[in-house]
């Protein structure tokens, strides 16, 4: 998948600051048949993977038709990946839910994914309520899709994990939606967690410092993101936020590997509450960046926003932020040269390109404390040009 062989090596070197790292990415997908256009077969899947040494947590794309079958194809796609997959049932609420669940549990299932934007749906649906109560009598994960696209579910999922407390609840993508405050109800609520699989660099400081380190759990959204990416992205924003290499440990793996057995959640400890102490310098950098991050995702090309990126890097060979700003000047050199190219990068083509060496330059100037990824020097100069 796209950028695998630059990202492990990103990640490789970030071992370096955390010893015995066994990732589990907690949210990856399978299927063909997703309206959106992207797809993922199983070789895929392991291959990127395996570019980080992770095993991952699997379910269906969005399926139109229906998940029984998707759901048979997940379950047997992980039985033939030597032990690099784990299969979750994907349920819609309007189609009998809780057989669905109860036959794909049999048949291997080690707990259940509920989108509800995709399948249009709020978590005090009553067809789920016998599903949540089978989650917490087989204290199942149950991963729900918390991101763009739906309006809060924050309320029903603290009042699920309360009525619940065997259930373990996973929001995905960093829980957007309600992230505002419900950090402040999870230190209360051991049971609810919250994935990763988001871009901004911003959100994911939030919920790496705010939340409790034992309630964040590793997650890619693969093929959506990747988890040499993803896992890049995330080891630097926990670093930054003062996580020990005990605490990343669990998250980015020890914790969801407790869940899939059934035991007993571990406690993490107090989340940091690291503020982000702002470098004025690269905060101007990280500012025009998600400028540039949101044209491209109106799919609009952003010249201006990239142009003022390079000036806002000018800060001087001497500078504390040289190295910073070198490695965000690089990256969009390598987006430069995958544009010109036309690299294919397994993506739709409606999928804006370069955008992902973009989400990496603002999570590269939102942890400056942590050592820069390895890549080469940028052809371009952080000290100011002439002319």
């Amino acid at each position: 998948m796209f950028l695998d062989e630059v990202t492990g090596a990103w990640v490789a070197a970030l071992r370096d600051q955390v010893s015995d790292l066994h990732i589990v990415d907690v949210h990856t997908h399978l299927g063909s048949n997703d309206p959106d256009g992207f797809s993922c077969n199983l070789r895929q899947l392991a291959d990127t993977l395996a570019n980080v040494d992770a095993r991952g947590v699997v379910f269906p794309m969005h399926e139109p038709e229906g998940y029984e079958a998707a759901n048979d194809m997940v379950i047997e796609a992980s039985r033939e990946s030597d032990g690099r997959l784990v299969p979750l049932a994907r349920l819609d609420p309007s189609a009998e839910p809780l057989a669905e669940a109860q036959r794909s549990l049999a048949a291997g299932a080690a707990g259940i994914k509920l989108h509800p934007r995709a399948e249009a749906f709020g978590l005090d649906t009553p067809a789920l309520a016998e599903v949540f109560a089978l989650a917490d009598e087989r204290r199942l994960p149950v991963l729900v899709h918390a991101g763009r696209g739906i309006p809060a579910l924050g309320r029903h999922a603290v009042a699920l994990c309360e009525r619940h407390p065997g259930l373990r609840l996973i929001l995905a993508h960093a829980g957007i939606c309600d992230l505002a405050w419900i950090w402040k109800a999870a230190a209360g609520l051991p049971n609810l967690l919250f994935d990763t699989s988001w871009w901004s660099a911003s959100d994911l400081f939030a919920l790496w410092s705010m939340v409790p380190p034992g309630q964040v759990v590793f997650a890619s959204d693969a093929p959506y993101g990747t988890p040499g990416f993803a896992a890049s992205l995330n080891l630097r924003l926990a670093l930054q936020a003062g996580l020990t290499p005990e605490q990343i440990r669990l998250a980015f793996g020890g914790q969801m590997e407790r869940i899939l057995a059934g035991e007993d959640l571990a406690d993490g400890g107090p989340p940091t509450r690291e503020s982000l102490e702002l470098d004025p310098l690269l905060d101007r950098v990280h500012t025009f960046t998600v400028a540039a991050i949101g044209q491209l995702l109106a799919r609009q090309e952003p010249d201006e926003a990239l142009t003022l990126i390079k000036l806002a890097c000018e800060v001087g060979s001497d500078a504390q932020q040289a190295e910073a700003c070198a490695t965000v000047l690089r990256l969009l050199e390598l987006r430069e040269e995958s544009v010109a190219a036309g690299a294919e990068d397994g993506r739709p083509a409606n999928f804006p390109p370069g955008l992902q060496l973009l989400v990496a330059a603002a999570g590269v100037v939102r942890t400056p404390s942590v050592p820069m990824p390895p890549l080469s020097a940028p052809v371009e100069s952080v000290d100011e040009r002439v002319g």
